[in-house]
Order: C-alpha cells, then sequence, then structure tokens
C-alpha cells in the first residue's frame, strides 16, 4: 500500500468541512501512540486556503486545502536530530510524540508550513492521515470522508482510480523535488479579462473578436453577449492581446503582464468614422 491524496480544486467549494472534521478528529483526542491531542487554537493540520485573484468586477476565487505533504525525501525528517519522524509501509509520515525533544528543528525545515509546535506537551505535532484510523478499519482519513463534493480522494497510488487521477496532478510545490505525497488537479492559472463598450452608442460591443499571443501560445475568443471576454489559465508572461470588431478601430494591449491576474476594466472601442 503506497497512499496518496488528489485534490481536485476545481471541485472544492470551500467549504471548510475538511478543516472542521480534522479540528474534530484531533482536538481534545489523545491518540497514541500516533499523536498527542491538537491544540484548540493555533493549529490547522488540515487548512483551507481562499485565493482572490483579478479585481472587482473580473474576480476569480479558488480553494486549496493545504496539509502535510508526507514527503518521500521529508526535510523534516532529515532535520530531526532524535529519530523521532519515521516513514510507515504506506508511505504516511509520522511524528513519534514518545521520542520528540522538542527543539522545533522539523518546523523549521518543513517547506510546506505543516508542522507545529505545541508549547503546552513540548512536541511538535502535524497531520498523521488519520493513521489511527486506517490501522482500525476506516478507508481514508476524516478530511477526505468529510469533503462533500469528492474534491479529496484518498487511495493507494497503483490503484486505478488514482492512476487515472495522478495523470494530470502534481504537488503544490513540483520545483522542490521531494517527493510529495498530496496532489492537486485544476489549480487556475492566471487570466486577462475585460468589458469591451461602445462609448458613442454606450452599449457593450458583442462579438468582437479577441487574440491573445505570447508565452508560446495563440488564443482566440470573442465578447460575450455582456461585452466581456476572458483569456484563462494562463502561465506567468507577457501577451499581446487585439480585438477588432466590424465598424470599430481595432483595440491594440501589448506585452499585457500575468506576474497577477490582468483585469483591464472596461474598455472603449471607438466606431471607424
Amino acid at each position: 500500500m503506497a497512499n496518496v491524496i488528489v485534490i481536485d480544486v476545481a471541485r472544492c467549494s470551500g467549504c471548510h468541512n475538511c478543516q472542521l472534521a480534522c479540528k474534530d478528529e484531533h482536538c481534545e483526542n489523545d491518540w497514541m501512540p500516533y499523536t498527542r491531542p491538537q491544540p484548540l487554537t493555533g493549529q490547522f493540520w488540515c487548512k483551507v486556503t481562499d485565493y482572490v485573484r483579478g479585481t472587482v468586477p473580473k474576480v476569480k476565487v479558488h480553494y486549496i486545502a493545504r496539509l502535510c505533504a508526507h514527503c518521500e525525501n521529508a526535510p523534516c525528517k532529515s532535520a530531526c536530530p532524535a529519530g523521532a519522524i519515521y516513514r510507515r509501509e504506506d508511505k504516511l509520515v509520522l511524528i513519534d510524540p514518545e521520542k520528540c525533544v522538542g527543539c522545533g528543528a522539523c518546523v523549521e525545515a518543513c517547506p510546506y508550513e505543516a508542522i507545529y509546535f505545541n508549547e503546552e506537551q513540548g512536541i511538535a505535532q502535524k497531520c498523521t492521515g488519520c493513521a489511527h484510523l486506517l490501522d482500525n478499519g476506516y478507508s481514508m482519513p476524516r478530511c477526505v470522508e468529510a469533503c462533500p463534493t469528492d474534491a479529496m480522494v484518498f487511495g493507494d497510488e497503483n490503484d486505478e482510480k488514482i492512476k487515472a487521477l495522478l495523470q494530470d496532478s502534481k504537488p503544490l510545490n513540483p520545483e522542490l523535488g521531494i517527493g510529495e505525497r498530496v496532489f492537486y488537479r485544476n489549480i487556475p492559472g492566471q487570466f486577462i479579462g475585460a468589458t469591451v463598450y461602445d462609448p458613442v452608442a454606450k452599449e457593450v460591443v458583442i462579438g468582437a473578436k479577441c487574440r491573445l499571443t505570447g508565452c508560446g501560445l495563440e488564443r482566440e475568443t470573442v465578447t460575450n453577449n455582456y461585452g466581456d471576454f476572458w483569456f484563462k489559465d494562463l502561465p506567468v508572461g507577457r501577451f499581446d492581446l487585439v480585438v477588432t470588431a466590424e465598424g470599430y478601430e481595432d483595440l491594440r494591449f501589448d506585452a499585457v503582464d500575468t506576474t497577477d491576474c490582468v483585469n483591464l476594466g472596461d474598455v472603449p472601442m471607438e466606431p471607424k468614422r
């Protein structure tokens, strides 16, 4: 058994059920020898973060549940001087509360900031993958069980269903190269959007052709019934945009930078004279 968690960001509604289920399972519950009780405040072994991008009215929101990635080459494990951090056969990474000396080295080493220090207990703590449940007949952690939209899937990486999901999934920070075992699908890229209107008629321009080029991409769309256009899931880079419509002067936007999502706002399209 080699367990992974796959999280589909497109399915996540931001309900926080996973976060609440984690607190419910671990706060004031002593699951030795797996872990001590999680404090009521200050720790989120599963934490939902909302990402608001763009500016009004061109705004998109998505949510990402963050938890310990149970890395194959876990920096926390390498940093622990007491040998308190270990990997199980099912690939879950746990901190032995009996061996932990409370030095905090693992807290500093974790690139995902997923390890917390329990001042009262004097130990480091984090997501256990609900190992205490898995070892007693449960098929999934509480966070996965509580998800109402099936945005979180848990299972053996060799299972055919999991294999299919992993084909277009990746860790949050694949550049780290530490073998994370929590994967994400459909994390949205950057976007460019605007509303095109006729300043003379004071009406939106419907059906204007919009062509975007840059970063090796060429994309086209048209303005909808509200005069809006969107180019979504773009990489970070610079793009040239041309908007054309019969009877109007062309609109050009050069080197639009998608370091942040771009709302070009309400852009006037001047009628030809």
